[in-house]
């Protein structure tokens, strides 16, 4: 598989509205040839889904707490309805999609960092062999962020930040999007920044520039970067904002 014809779309709620264009966009880039995995949140459905489940939302440093209580909700709600909801909304556009997570053909798996949050995962392993079956075989894989733990059959939440990273650190070459809210990484005057490092993103994280939400998009990015991919942020409210972010010069914020 040329990982140089492989963009790995990250996409979440916050883009989502009734005027998206980023699934039509990603058929549209299947149909041409492009290979294409997307990887997706769903952090407000599982907060819905949870409620309804009375479970409590708990979050520590940003990331939510998976305890036995929350575990198989989370799992639902990611690998059940929010997935074949895309699945589903991918083959509208004529696109033939398969769903999946960490234990289909171990696409995803992870080991427990910290014991504090319960069962959430960081990735340690991507099936690459598997990706490159399905898309030989002209599939869309679209990943669900939940991991196998390594050596066991434990299933591990994971952000989907993160897990999009891997997956493209794994494919050396692929293009990395992030389809975020905002229209790249901002500096302090809220401005975007058009090419970000490692250097400097220590420098801007350190200053207090860089917090919330978007550190977990950074980080996945430098570590894509690091590995040879090459990872954009770009504004997915924008109309075919996923098109655009395979220019050679994509608005947003490319990484080095």
């Amino acid at each position: 598989m040329s990982a140089a014809d492989t963009v790995i779309v990250k996409i979440g709620g916050s883009t989502f509205g009734s005027g998206d264009t980023t699934l039509a966009d990603a058929a549209a880039l299947h149909r041409a040839g492009t290979r294409v995995v997307i990887v997706h949140g769903g952090g407000a459905e599982i907060t819905r889904w949870l409620g309804i489940h009375q479970v409590p939302s708990r979050f520590v440093d940003g990331l939510r707490v998976t305890d036995a209580a929350a575990i198989d909700v989370v799992v639902a709600v990611l690998a059940g309805v929010v997935n074949k909801r895309l699945v589903a909304q991918l083959g509208r556009f004529g696109v033939s999609a398969l769903g999946l997570c960490g234990p289909d053909g171990g696409v995803l798996v992870g080991e427990i960092e910290n014991p504090a949050l319960g069962f959430v995962g960081a990735v340690r392993e991507v099936g690459v062999t598997v990706l490159a079956a399905l898309l030989d075989a002209g599939l869309l894989p679209v990943i669900a962020p939940i991991a196998v733990q390594r050596g066991g059959d434990q299933l591990l939440n994971v952000n989907g930040d993160t897990a999009a990273g891997e997956v493209a650190a794994a494919l050396p070459g692929s293009r990395l999007v992030f389809l975020t809210n905002v229209a790249g990484v901002l500096d302090g005057d809220g401005r975007p920044i058009v090419r970000l490092d490692a250097a400097e993103s220590g420098r801007l994280r350190a200053a207090g520039v860089l917090t919330g939400g978007m550190l977990p998009k950074i980080d996945a990015c430098l570590r894509a970067a690091a590995a040879g991919s090459r990872p954009v942020i770009v504004d997915g409210r924008a109309a075919h904002a996923l098109q655009q972010a395979m220019a050679a010069a994509p608005a947003g914020t490319v990484f080095a």
